[in-house]
């Protein structure tokens, strides 16, 4: 359903038609070289009215629980018809975001999905794969989880944790000021999250405001694994990956001198720039993604952090030992952060099972994204995902009907034969259900929830139960 959509689009032609006619009404000169008449004032763009989000939802809820529920057969796979399509909300380099509604069982997530010949051309098949392959593994409840995984002929699709409170780089950009306490909790749950990771050999590689989440009540969640890296057995890494302004300076230092590489350290730095640019709402130092790495490896020797006054000597020190440019003398693990001054009165335990409450909370009023996502892919997606159904059954017609030998492209069509035999289809529900099977033939309804409660705790937050002493 896109009627939000279609309202913005019939403002937004109103807003021309406004503009168009005041630049040609009364007081429109013969041109800019006859006599000194004062040009009118330019009008402002029609702005596009502000998504009721929870409106809309409530609405889509009751619409969806007024209609009979589909019974999906479980010894299916899960695919595009078991979804409904409802907004589109963001977009990356060679992929797209919309909110989606599972159709049996009406809960909602976010669609991530990937055009397969896009992919090819930009040689990012192999990421895609590698992301898949990580989320597949790994569960925790500061991450953006995975929970489906399928693909079609034209696309790969990864369904995901919904979180409504949009990321850090979109509050930032709407100039909100976070206060210390808030950063403070940010700090903490993403301490958690690459406490996690640590545990499982990843390394994210690519922590900045831009992949924080939100969800409703202002948790911070750490997402998109595209350039993640899993390393064991006291491996390094050595590529050079990441966004330049958040990457740790011995990634630089291993791409231009080689030596010995690195590791986990490298997500903390991350953390550290990005904790002192939501305090500051600038970086700590000014790199670019134009800047050359010889430049960087110099910079980071000859540059120092200037912290600001108003902080407290406590966020200071632990900032500091985040951004240490020797990483062995950095904080790099949930030990470190949680023996600092700053954060040794936390109850850890409270933080993890989200207890703490943040200091700022998303308006749940609104969507926290960009409007103009919806009208894109509504006026210029020249393959929109609401019209996949009839493009998709067209295609397959007109391949029945041509010779397929005489393909004008053999390689993509083998790339293409390859990511369909390769792909591996994922189902996080189905997962779960097994797991509870055994346990509820042995345990009664009241002690299986009790257990489950407990084995999710212990999964999520292990790390934390090995570091209790500190709480």
């Amino acid at each position: 359903m896109f009627v939000t959509a279609k309202g913005h689009l019939k403002t937004w032609r109103k807003g021309k038609k406004r503009s168009a006619a005041a630049a040609a009404g009364p007081g429109a000169g013969p041109g800019p070289g006859a006599g000194h008449a004062r040009p009118p004032a330019p009008r402002r763009p029609a702005r596009l009215p502000m998504f009721h989000w929870g409106k809309w939802k409530k609405r889509m809820g009751a619409s969806a629980s007024a209609a009979k529920r589909p019974v999906f057969d479980e010894r299916e796979d899960v695919n595009f018809d078991h979804f409904q399509i409802l907004r589109a909300i963001g977009k990356g380099s060679f992929g797209k975001v919309c909110i989606v509604q599972k159709r049996d069982t009406e809960k909602m997530y976010a669609m991530k999905y990937m055009n397969k010949q896009q992919c090819i051309e930009r040689d990012e098949v192999r990421n895609v794969f590698r992301e898949l392959e990580i989320l597949q593994e790994i569960e925790h409840v500061f991450l953006v989880n995975l929970w489906y995984s399928f693909q079609d002929e034209e696309d790969m699709f990864m369904v995901v944790d919904l979180l409504l409170g949009g990321d850090l780089r979109y509050h930032l950009q709407q100039n909100v000021q976070f206060t210390e306490e808030t950063v403070k909790l940010y700090i903490c749950e993403m301490a958690l999250a690459l406490d996690y990771l640590r545990s499982q050999h990843i390394i994210h590689r690519d922590v900045k405001p831009d992949n924080i989440l939100l969800d409703e009540q202002g948790h911070a969640h750490l997402t998109d694994f595209n350039i993640a890296t899993i390393i064991r057995d006291g491996e390094r890494a050595t590529a050079l990956a990441g966004t330049k302004p958040y990457m740790a300076p011995e990634i630089f230092h291993s791409f231009m001198n080689g030596g010995t590489g690195y590791s986990f350290e490298v997500d903390w730095w991350s953390l550290g720039i990005m904790a002192y640019e939501l305090l500051r709402g600038w970086r700590p130092y000014d790199i670019h993604s134009s800047n050359p790495v010889e430049s960087l490896v110099q910079l980071f020797s000859t540059v120092s952090v200037q912290y600001s006054s108003a902080w407290s000597k406590e966020m200071v020190a632990l900032l500091r030992k985040l951004l240490t440019v020797n990483p062995e003398h950095r904080f790099s693990r949930l030990a470190d952060v949680q023996a600092s001054a700053y954060l040794s009165a936390v109850v850890w335990g409270d933080v993890c099972e989200k207890k703490v409450e943040p200091g700022f909370v998303p308006n749940k009023g609104r969507l926290h994204c960009d409007p103009t996502f919806e009208l894109e892919e509504m006026i210029l997606e020249s393959r929109p995902l609401h019209k996949k159904k009839k493009r998709l059954a067209k295609n397959k017609s007109r391949d029945n009907s041509k010779d397929s030998s005489q393909s004008e492209n053999d390689y993509l069509q083998e790339c293409l034969e390859a990511i369909q035999q390769d792909f591996v289809i994922f189902n996080r529900e189905k997962l779960k259900k097994s797991q509870e099977q055994p346990s509820e033939l042995t345990s009664p309804p009241e002690a299986a929830d009790e257990a489950e409660a407990t084995s999710l705790n212990l999964t999520m937050c292990s790390s934390v139960c090995s570091s209790s002493g500190s709480s």
